[in-house]
Parts: structure tokens; sequence; C-alpha cells
């Protein structure tokens, strides 16, 4: 957002699952790297400024330790990462 803009948090129920998410009126996500931003080591940001691990790191807990989705919508002015979780756990067998 470039230290200007509005973020808003918002959680809510959706389904079996928890909603939680982060919105800003930034300037937006390029359509062109949107599908590469959860990839590691991926970075918009200058040389020494970013690792490019962060969204990668939160990919791994949200999707693959807790079974959740995390997606991204992004138009300029609004941009929308969306953290789905499931409201119970699974089994120690896997059910």
């Amino acid at each position: 957002m470039d230290g200007a803009g509005t973020l808003t948090l918002r959680t809510a129920l959706d389904g079996e699952r928890l909603l939680v998410e982060f919105r800003d009126t930034g300037p937006g996500v390029d359509p062109g790297i949107q599908g590469r931003i959860f990839d590691p080591f991926f970075t918009t940001k200058p040389v020494g400024e970013g690792t490019g691990l962060g969204l990668d790191i939160s990919w791994r807990i949200v999707v693959n330790k807790h079974h959740g989705s995390l997606d991204v919508q992004s138009v300029p002015g609004d941009t929308r990462f969306q953290v789905r979780l499931p409201l119970t756990a699974d089994s120690p067998d896997g059910n």
C-alpha cells in the first residue's frame, strides 16, 4: 500500500470453515504475477529488501499443515487475501 490507504481485517463463518480476510485499498497485485506470489523466493521487492518467503510460509501453514485454503483476489483499490480454516481438526488416523 506504500504507506497510504486502508487495511481491513474481517472474520466470518463460511460453512464449516473460519474465514479471515485481509483487504486493502492499495495498487493491487499485477494479474501477470498473481499465480506466482505463493512460490518460494518470489518477490517484487528490490534485492536486499525481501526474501520472497512470507507468502510461501503462509501457504505451507494454512494449506499443508491445517488443511485450509489461501486465496488472493486483486484489482487496483481492492486486494483481498482470504484464509479459510476448518473448524474441526482431523483425527490422528487422518479421518
